[in-house]
């Protein structure tokens, strides 16, 4: 029980369709699991809502609620409706991110409407959310930010621009609030996962480009060096609970890479 008496929010702990877990979902799990109460958002509050039930499936605490990341008083109204039903927000973990399913596109052929939108998703509601969180971390003296960003911010052959450069950028605010907030006692922490067997990342793929999903599996697990397989979102889940938790109170600012070694491949 590694979250006992915790209070987690998890933005995009639904899952878009497709084969096998998301990481949202994984992580509400393993954050109740391990004793925390969990705050479920996501824009689709059907996908919410079944992580809730998998959640009250095995005995654990969590409710789904609605929000909009590119919204900010939706994002607004899930922090106060946290502080509402637990009085105090222990985690924010956020998981939203959107490549192809929001028209990204090579350096050359980005639209501005693709590039607004995916930076709308990916970094300016994490900013959001850590805004109206932030305050109440700062008053209780404690609390932990995780942010999912990816690898491709490490990556200078990355295909499409609008991902790579919000998560580049995910990074970078994740070291300036961990600055600013380390003498509240407040951490952030960013994951970068890597080639992930998860729906958005293997199913909007296979969609996209005409192809079956074991073929897009496939040529992804030959490019992952350990044990040639990507990794799940069991894998990321486990990172953010390690970093959510008491073990990791003397780590802030990180850029934590869950990639079986797939950074340290050069071509």
């Amino acid at each position: 029980m590694r979250l006992a008496d915790k209070t987690a929010i998890i933005v995009g702990a639904g899952q878009g369709p497709g084969q096998g877990m998301g990481n949202g979902r994984a992580t509400a799990l393993v954050f109740a699991r391990e004793g925390a109460k969990v705050l479920a958002v996501d824009n689709n509050l059907a996908s919410a809502e079944e992580t809730a039930a998998a959640v009250a499936k095995e005995g654990g605490t969590c409710i789904a609620f609605a929000a909009d990341v590119t919204k900010e008083a939706t994002l607004q109204a899930a922090v106060a409706e946290a502080m509402r039903l637990w009085g105090r927000i222990d985690i924010l973990h956020n998981n939203v991110g959107v490549s192809l399913a929001g028209g990204d596109a090579s350096p050359l052929e980005i639209t501005e409407e693709a590039f607004d939108r995916v930076s709308a998703i990916n970094l300016r509601g994490v900013v959001m959310a850590c805004k109206h969180v932030l305050p109440i971390m700062r008053e209780q003296r404690t609390g932990a930010i995780i942010n999912i960003s990816s690898v491709a911010a490490l990556s200078a052959n990355y295909p499409t621009v609008a991902y790579k450069t919000t998560k580049a950028g995910m990074v970078a605010y994740t070291e300036q609030i961990a600055f600013q907030n380390a003498e509240f006692g407040v951490r952030a922490n960013a994951i970068l996962p890597g080639l992930m067997d998860t729906p958005m990342a293997v199913d909007t793929r296979a969609r996209t480009w005409g192809k079956p999903r074991a073929e897009v599996a496939a040529a992804r697990d030959a490019r992952v060096p350990l044990r040639r397989r990507m990794g799940t979102a069991w894998d990321v889940a486990n990172a953010a609970l390690f970093l959510a938790s008491d073990e990791a109170n003397f780590i802030t600012g990180v850029a934590l890479l869950v990639d079986g070694g797939g950074s340290l491949r050069k071509e």
